[in-house]
């Protein structure tokens, strides 16, 4: 990819998903260890890859070397389900992770189709702005085999969302609707990474990143657009994602 001179770009190559959660907890834990006593604002995402992150951190070491009480956690995406639904993001997190940790978390009440409301939440807490677009300090994304990310799926109408920062969008080949954070909140945050695992999503992966230099190709590929305009992009794959990229 061609970095520009505002935004940074790193693939990370690990050997299996445990490596990756491994190396990814050590780089949060050196965010909230930064200097200052600056809230630090992460976006999280549903998906078995994340789960396994998610579950590092709730034991030894990591639960006790995180800084807990200087996140505020907000989600990607979320299906139109209550919390305590098998489905839910929200739930999954919290299963694995938000409950056993004192981390303030905001769930999206997508079941409610509360898209503004949530928009409204992320301008009210975070003060930092781009633009004047809500500034996360991260935003946590994982991949479909189809190169959605969020809930930003090929060939819906979020995909093409200039204003809005989260929307319900209509998932025809789902049959269903979801909230999902959109592309301006995605350019605004200082970074993203994107946590990628599994033989079946390696082909995804070599179109989405010959797409990063590719606008056209990009459109097929929403993960390949996710990406901040200013501050660092990062792609975490296992051997089996990046295949002969690794």
């Amino acid at each position: 990819m061609n970095e520009t001179a505002s935004m940074s770009f790193e693939k990370i190559v690990c050997e299996d998903a445990g490596e990756m959660a491994e190396r990814v907890a050590a780089r949060l834990r050196d965010l909230t260890r930064a200097p200052g006593d600056q809230t630090v604002f992460i976006a999280l995402s549903g998906g078995s890859t994340p789960r396994r992150l998610y579950e590092l951190l709730a034991g030894p070491p990591w639960r006790d070397e995180i800084d807990w009480k200087r996140i505020e956690v907000f989600f990607g995406d979320e299906r139109p389900v209550p919390p305590h639904h098998p489905d839910s993001n929200y739930g999954m997190a919290e299963r694995a992770l938000l409950s056993k940790v004192p981390v303030k978390a905001h769930r999206m009440r997508a079941e409610h189709g509360e898209a503004e409301a949530y928009e409204k939440l992320l301008g009210e807490r975070i003060a930092a702005r781009a633009g004047g677009v809500p500034v996360l300090d991260l935003i946590l994304l994982g991949m479909g085999p189809d190169g959605h990310t969020a809930s930003l799926f090929p060939d819906t109408a979020a995909l093409r969302e200039r204003e809005r920062l989260v929307v319900m969008n209509e998932v025809p080949k789902l049959v269903t609707r979801r909230m999902t954070i959109t592309f301006p909140l995605i350019q605004a945050a200082r970074r993203v990474w994107l946590l990628v695992a599994g033989a079946d999503k390696r082909e995804t992966v070599r179109q989405c990143l010959e797409a990063l230099d590719e606008p056209v190709l990009a459109k097929l590929c929403p993960a390949a657009l996710a990406r901040p305009t200013e501050g660092e992009l990062v792609w975490w794959l296992d051997r089996a994602a990046a295949g002969a990229l690794g």
